[in-house]
């Protein structure tokens, strides 16, 4: 059974920061993709962060680039994705991802909530 388990959201003032971490089990963690994904309230999800497998690329959202950073480490079998600079828009449930597109195969987290605020 898969499950991947985020955690690290909270409340934050605007400029803070945040480490999100997101840990997956009943899957060959090196064999997938993972991203980061977004939804605020009465707003579609969407892709905040994407790093391939072997970290070889990694994409971004325009609206974060330059302030959040995602990284893998595959002997843990984790995804981070480090969050500075944090807005006010940033606010969010944050979603982790798992993507095996050859096999079609797709995972989700529960989310964890990140809220910024002052």
């Amino acid at each position: 059974q898969v499950h991947l388990v985020e955690s690290g959201g909270g409340l934050v003032q605007p400029g803070g920061s945040l480490r999100l971490s997101c840990v997956a089990s009943g899957i060959i963690f090196n064999l997938y993709s993972m991203g980061w994904y977004r939804q605020a309230p009465g707003k579609q999800r969407e892709l905040v962060a994407v790093i391939s497998r072997g970290s070889s690329t990694t994409t971004y959202t325009d609206s974060v680039k330059g302030r959040f950073t995602i990284s893998r480490d595959d002997a843990k079998n984790t995804v981070y994705l480090e969050m500075n600079s944090l807005k006010p828009e940033d606010t969010a449930v944050y979603y982790c991802r798992a993507a095996n597109n050859p096999l079609l195969r797709y995972y989700w987290g529960q989310g964890t909530q990140v809220t910024v605020t002052s």
